[in-house]
């Protein structure tokens, strides 16, 4: 029997795959548990549409990303850092730090986890910082430290 499985199913597949079973199988294990539905003529149109839906959904999601990161691109965000005596700073400027900046500067609101930051920056002047904002797509962002 073939069934189109509605959830990953250990050493069978993973969700919405048109697998072949038993029928008994189908019909004690995977039917009962609601874990696929029998693959009739509906139901393989119905998993069409839902597919061509979702491809629709993350294309959306994909050229959204792509025009934020264009936008990112042009932004800045200026921030502050003690300087002591040769231009040695006293502490660093994190993720965290300037995902709050960019809120209150910007009002963009871009989640701190977001931010690819190796390492808190130290120096003043100018660093570029890598924004994730999709798994294809990654913007940059301008931050300015200055001395405070």
């Amino acid at each position: 029997m073939k069934v189109i499985l509605l959830e990953d199913v250990k050493a069978l597949g993973k969700k919405g795959a048109i697998v072949n079973v038993s029928d008994g199988y189908a019909r004690n294990m995977i039917l009962p548990k609601k874990l696929g539905v029998e693959a009739t003529p509906k139901n393989l149109n119905d998993l069409k549409l839902q597919k061509a839906n979702a491809e629709k959904v993350a294309q959306e999601n994909l050229e959204s990303a792509q025009a934020f990161a264009k936008d990112l691109e042009t932004k800045e965000i200026i921030l502050t850092l003690k300087v002591g005596e040769g231009g040695r700073t006293f502490g660093s400027v994190s993720s965290k730090e300037i995902s709050e900046a960019a809120k209150v500067q910007l009002g963009l609101d871009i989640d701190k986890k977001k931010l690819q930051l190796p390492s808190p920056i130290r120096n003043l002047g100018v660093t570029q910082v890598p924004v994730k904002l999709h798994p294809k797509v990654t913007g940059s962002l301008k931050v300015w430290i200055k001395e405070a």
